[in-house]
């Protein structure tokens, strides 16, 4: 479905004097002051717990260095092209993901269907961080208990009964809960340049230079060349199709797509700022950090003989035994959980300020009050994923359905934002851009050379869908 030369034609003027006065709008509503201030909210959007926490404990479950490379592939057949696609969309229309999708179909003639597509990605952001403060909640607490020494000298069951103990207090996790969302609101609340961007310039630098710290013990671990070893010697003969998938899945899910972030953002991208240039250097540094992160953790883990595999415990269950064992390990360990909080942080602040725009635009409230509003709203929702850790972890509200027996409310929020809304926002970003958008349209605002576009435009509209619908199917499967 794709509109003809004579509607772009027909369109273009109505649409680009819509631009001029979005940019007047954009003004009001504040924009990046720099290139730089783009990459650090982007990054810290992108970076987040999939990098520090996720990534690690996938790779060691799919086998490290063939695994690494195709999700590097991944990332450059998926994630840049339709992140370039998002913040494209988002700086056309110059507001909320749904205001701008309304403003570019009805001046380019598009089915006003396609709206909708805004208000899929500004759900599953929300959805998503309902329960993101929830295991951010997890790491506020646990910079408390490795900087109290509370993991030093402890066995694997001892260490194990702390986090079972921190999951099965409600009232505990509902505190951590409150001051996660708090630290988001609080930041949210102060706009773009006050708020988003000051907090970015501030927490990217320090989770970088935490980053590297934290590197930095690891190569005096004793087991860094095991690590490297098992990070960038890639074993094609472990890895499998589910492996390629998982690649796939996460190099969508790391770079924030599918959630209306990207486009929540590229609304106050300023016009003489490179598309394309940006959303690469956001995948390059989001890609360094997830192997950074690989670097930090994995010569801990072998140094101490403890199992790369070990799924999503090895951030607060594996780690924290080897933090408990080493020398300076309570400094360390600190270190870590701060450097975990950091990202969370800056990803939790990009999750909510898609519907607090929407809230601003459509309503007539002032950011104050919209992040006031929507934030409580997504903590209160988090309080059914807190008590599905513990009094409700027997109750499995859709369990009559094959594929969602024994899901408690955590892992159905977890389910139906990974598998279906993002899959699914995606699909939709890759086809509207590469197939429904006008081309003109298009071209005008990426501002490639032919060539490079020619590259960008086929990627979009023949790869990325056919991969993106194979991760849908998979996991729906």
């Amino acid at each position: 479905m794709s509109v003809t030369s004579s509607d772009s034609a027909s369109h273009s003027g109505a649409l680009e004097g819509s631009s001029g006065a979005l940019e007047g709008s954009n003004a009001k509503r504040g924009l990046w002051s720099s290139r730089l201030a783009f990459i650090l909210a982007a990054t810290g959007s992108a970076v987040g717990l999939g990098n520090i926490w996720k990534f690690p404990y996938i790779t060691g479950e799919n086998g490290g260095g063939a695994f690494v490379l195709m999700y590097l592939i991944c990332i450059a057949v998926v994630g840049i092209p339709i992140m370039m696609a998002e913040v494209m969309i988002g700086r056309r229309g110059g507001r909320s993901p749904v205001s701008s999708l309304r403003l570019i179909t009805e001046r380019d003639g598009l089915r006003p269907v396609w709206k909708m597509m805004g208000a899929v990605g500004i759900l599953a952001g929300f959805l998503i961080l309902s329960f993101y403060s929830v295991i951010g909640g997890w790491a506020v607490s646990y910079v408390g208990t490795a900087a109290s020494g509370q993991l030093t000298g402890q066995s694997a069951d001892a260490i194990g009964a702390i986090f079972s103990g921190l999951l099965s207090d409600p009232m505990t996790l509902l505190l951590w809960h409150s001051v996660f969302m708090a630290l988001v609101m609080v930041v949210v609340a102060r706009g773009v340049s006050s708020g988003l961007e000051r907090a970015v310039t501030i927490l990217m630098p320090a989770l970088f230079v935490l980053l590297l710290i934290v590197v930095g013990y690891a190569m005096t671990s004793g087991g860094f060349s095991r690590a490297a070893a098992f990070l960038f010697q890639p074993d094609f003969s472990k890895l499998t199709t589910s492996g390629v998938l998982v690649a796939l899945g996460h190099a969508f899910f790391t770079l924030s797509l599918g959630m209306a972030v990207m486009m929540a953002y590229g609304s106050y991208l300023p016009k003489n700022i490179s598309i394309a240039k940006t959303s690469i250097t956001v995948s390059i540094i989001d890609t360094g950090v997830a192997l950074l992160a690989g670097m930090a953790i994995f010569p801990i883990v072998f140094a101490n003989g403890l199992e790369p595999g070990a799924g999503p415990g090895l951030i607060f269950q594996t780690l924290p035994l080897a933090f408990g064992q080493m020398p300076m390990g309570s400094l360390f360990g600190t270190l870590f959980f701060v450097l975990l909080i950091f990202a969370a942080w800056t990803s939790g602040i990009s999750l909510l300020e898609p519907i607090v725009e929407w809230l601003e635009e459509q309503k007539g409230m002032n950011r104050t009050v919209s992040t006031i509003g929507a934030g409580l709203v997504c903590w209160a929702l988090g309080i059914a994923s807190i008590l599905s850790l513990n009094l409700w972890a027997d109750f499995a509200p859709l369990g009559f359905v094959p594929m969602l027996e024994g899901k408690t409310i955590f892992d159905l929020l977890d389910f139906f934002t990974a598998n279906i809304l993002l899959p699914l926002g995606g699909l939709l970003v890759a086809i509207f851009a590469g197939w429904v958008m006008s081309r003109q349209a298009v071209e005008k605002e990426l501002a490639l050379s032919p060539g490079a576009f020619r590259l960008w435009h086929g990627t979009l509209r023949f790869v990325t869908p056919v991969a993106v619908a194979a991760v849908f199917v998979y996991n729906l499967m």
